[in-house]
């Protein structure tokens, strides 16, 4: 979920893909743009070069044959039954280099797949979160410079944000967009990070209908400049939990453009992904950061309810990019992006009871990922009680 952000904000280690490729009909054309061009270019959208590392594995599936889909029976506010510890619910994983979503249970089944149907539209998936109605999934994609929504029941793309493989800041392109969400009115948000905005913008029409943070102006002053924003969370009430890079701030908005609270981050270098705690009264958020940390704390006080570090060994963090808490239980639940895993945390031993994905191993067969970025809860659909009678 995360950008290098220029002038040194922060490096990090990249990836070069390997292992077997899929073919794909990706063609690359690398335009030298004259700098007396480049303000234009930028209005206009600036082709950028697709590198084998942002085509990861190609279009690859898991093989599995999924079962039939379960209906929705559930919401966030009244969760269909859970399955308990250590995982109380299905998960939607945002598998980044193999360009799909899987969806895997608590027992490590496999239940729901999109592949890439396209990896010129289609490719680096790396937020996935479900709309209110658990029947769309919202899609950020931030080396492809676009947003999508998925129909989670016909396994389709039904709209898209941002041209594909083109950066810019005028309508219909994105720089580096991170984060993205399906409002409860039906607007999309997303956090533009390389732009220094946060977009809510309506999938009917495609216009933009709010804009936080002046474009290309990278300084921390919500709602008018922002500096890097990655994250932009829907709360319950409506307001948006804004996370920006720089400064390690996290703030709270209005959908009227009010700043509730504005505070920085305890103990974390990187801030990725703001969430709530179940309750709202607390933040959780990643540190995306090697060795890698887990912080919840009061947005009050600023005071740390809950801190997760360890600094080496099977344990440790690299450069995870989501945390959230998890209903029911209260464990912590992490995407390890450069671990190659989802893990769930004991809240009170700091153990972890549960991982989807081979720790420093990458693949899409199953029990395998490859960057894991992010994921959402299913909270929607009985799958437990679907899959009941059947072998495991």
């Amino acid at each position: 979920m995360r950008v290098i952000v220029r002038n040194g904000d922060c490096p990090m280690r990249r990836h070069s893909a390997h292992g077997r490729l899929v073919a794909s009909a990706v063609l690359v054309i690398l335009v030298l743009i004259p700098s007396s061009h480049a303000a234009e270019a930028r209005k206009t959208g600036q082709p950028v070069t697709v590198t084998e590392e942002m085509r990861g594995a190609g279009m690859v599936s898991s093989g599995v044959t999924l079962p039939p889909i379960p209906p929705v029976t559930g919401n966030r506010k009244n969760p269909v039954p859970s399955w308990g510890k250590p995982l109380p619910y299905p998960i939607v994983i945002a598998d980044r280099r193999n360009n799909r979503l899987i969806e895997v249970t608590p027992d490590k089944r496999i239940v729901w797949e999109f592949p890439s149907p396209s990896l010129i539209l289609y490719r680096g998936n790396e937020d996935v979160n479900f709309s209110v109605d658990g029947k769309l999934l919202a899609v950020s994609e931030e080396d492809n410079y676009d947003v999508h929504i998925i129909d989670y029941e016909k396994r389709a793309l039904t709209w898209t944000y941002g041209t594909p493989d083109h950066k810019g800041s005028a309508p219909g392109f994105l720089d580096y967009p991170d984060d993205a969400h399906i409002l409860s009115d039906g607007t999309f948000v997303t956090a533009d990070i390389r732009n220094h905005r946060v977009l809510i913008i309506d999938p009917k029409t495609s216009e933009i209908v709010t804009q936080w943070g002046t474009t290309g102006k990278r300084n921390h002053n919500p709602p008018h400049e922002l500096a890097a924003p990655n994250g932009a969370t829907p709360l319950d009430n409506g307001d948006i939990l804004v996370t920006e890079i720089g400064g390690a701030w996290i703030t709270r908005i209005t959908r009227d453009s009010k700043v509730v609270w504005s505070v920085q981050a305890p103990r974390i270098h990187y801030p990725s992904d703001a969430f709530p705690t179940v309750d709202g009264k607390h933040v959780i958020v990643a540190d995306f950061w090697k060795p890698g940390r887990v912080v919840i704390f009061d947005p009050g006080t600023r005071k740390v309810i809950w801190d997760y570090f360890v600094k080496a060994g099977e344990k440790m963090l690299d450069h995870p990019s989501l945390a959230r808490e998890l209903p029911d239980t209260g464990d912590i639940i992490v995407a390890d992006d450069l671990r190659e895993r989802v893990i769930v945390i004991d809240r009170q031993t700091k153990e972890i009871i549960w991982q989807y994905g081979v720790t420093d191993q990458r693949g899409h067969e199953p029990g395998y990922l490859w960057y894991p970025d992010g994921f959402d809860i299913d909270v929607f659909r009985d799958w437990k009680g679907a899959l009941s009678g059947k072998p495991k």
